[in-house]
């Protein structure tokens, strides 16, 4: 039943999003709730309210691709949204037995690290920094033990002070680790970074219910370094092929820029240990 309320809890906050004008409705007077109306999305979906309320209260399960491509449409839902829904529909079987998390990079990977000169790092989906080569632990001057992204962000006194557009990564972050946990519903260690997040952090605990989906693989991001001010980098997630769990972050400076120049001297100072 867990997984049937998640896909009703995704159902309605998606129906929630979406305005009666962007669909074509108008002029039905005093509207009683946020968004569409539930035989609102069964007739743009062109499937029978009663089902649609059933799949909404976790009273039904699996609807056909069909009928999942067909909300999907009535929803207005992009790619990833799309992608999670199809998860959540799915067997459970299947999720229940997916791999776990990796908790150590696999050599190869780390073997690459050591070669890129840009920060880079290895993580897994429950964002566990697994390495880090030693200009990516400059810059996010990680200190001691696993670090997690996540927990960073959202619990860590320095963590607004690291990201400059913070609203944004939060949101990200909080999206992606939701897509994680449909993939994932049985990670134990997942669930309870989730639960740690929703009790402490009152953004996270907003973001998580909202309902958002995200998935992070490329784009351009901002940090604040105590000796280096503010550097900018367009950043790239590679997912290695056979282990859907981890991910190659690089952080790649603009050519020329002032961040190329900072990276330079963050890698002189990965050279020097005594550095402090």
């Amino acid at each position: 039943m867990g997984e049937r309320h998640e896909l009703a809890g995704f159902l309605r906050s998606r129906r929630e999003r979406v305005t009666p004008e962007s669909v074509g409705i108008r002029g039905l007077g005093r509207r009683r709730v946020a968004g569409l109306r539930r035989e609102e999305v069964a007739q743009l979906a062109g499937i029978s309210a009663e089902y649609y309320q059933r799949l909404e209260q976790g009273r039904a399960a699996h609807p056909s691709p069909e009928v999942l491509d067909a909300l999907g449409a009535a929803l207005r839902l992009d790619d990833v949204e799309r992608a999670h829904l199809r998860t959540l529909a799915g067997p459970v079987r299947e999720r229940r037995r997916a791999a776990p998390a990796a908790d150590v990079a696999r050599p190869e990977l780390v073997g690459m690290l050591d070669l890129i000169r840009a920060p880079a790092m290895v993580i897994n989906d429950r964002f566990d920094v697994l390495v880090a080569n030693a200009v990516a632990a400059r810059l996010f001057r990680f200190e001691g033990g696993r670090a997690n992204l996540a927990r960073r962000l959202f619990l860590s006194p320095d963590g607004k002070d690291l990201y400059v557009e913070w609203d944004q990564v939060a949101a990200e972050t909080a999206g992606q680790l939701r897509v994680t946990s449909g993939r994932y519903p049985k990670d134990a260690e997942l669930a309870g970074l989730i639960r740690e997040l929703r009790e402490k952090s009152v953004m996270f605990r907003a973001l998580w219910g909202g309902g958002d989906v995200s998935m992070r693989t490329h784009g351009v991001k901002s940090f604040r370094h105590p000796a280096l001010g503010t550097v900018t980098f367009s950043y790239e997630h590679f997912v290695p092929v056979g282990d859907s769990r981890q991910r190659l972050i690089v952080l790649v400076p603009v050519a020329g820029s002032a961040t190329e120049a900072a990276v330079q001297l963050l890698a002189s100072w990965a050279l020097s240990p005594a550095y402090d």
